[in-house]
């Protein structure tokens, strides 16, 4: 079993939530997340300041700020990894900055609580 972490812009819940179910993984979790990634501007807010908005200025001094995403976690086979990266790829790659961050990590076990099943029985 693999964990696949995405980290996506807020704007793509709909077409990341499409995507995974057109690929027949109806079970994620989703949640609130700020973060940042290497770059330090905002090029929205950089072009608010170039026109001369004050705010917009005041929030270029604000390097450590950072950004309201989405955290999308799935636990599916190794059999299954591919199509959930390539699904979540389609959905949220735009070629700009900020598109997000996808990581896959081993599952050493899962339980279903209601059930007690374990490995691959509790997460299909």
């Amino acid at each position: 079993m693999r964990e696949v972490v995405a980290i996506v812009r807020i704007n793509r819940m709909n077409q990341t939530k499409q995507a995974l179910s057109d690929v027949g993984i109806d079970s994620f979790f989703a949640r609130e997340a700020q973060g940042r990634g290497k770059g330090f501007v905002n090029p929205i807010v950089l072009k608010g300041a170039e026109q001369g908005y004050e705010e917009a200025a005041e929030v270029l001094g604000e390097k450590g700020k950072l950004y309201p995403k989405r955290m999308i976690t799935v636990v599916v086979e190794e059999a299954d990894v591919e199509k959930v990266v390539n699904a979540l790829m389609a959905a949220n790659q735009t070629g700009m900055p900020g598109d997000g961050k996808i990581f896959v990590m081993p599952v050493r076990d899962a339980i279903r609580v209601r059930t007690a099943e374990t490995g691959v029985a509790a997460i299909s």
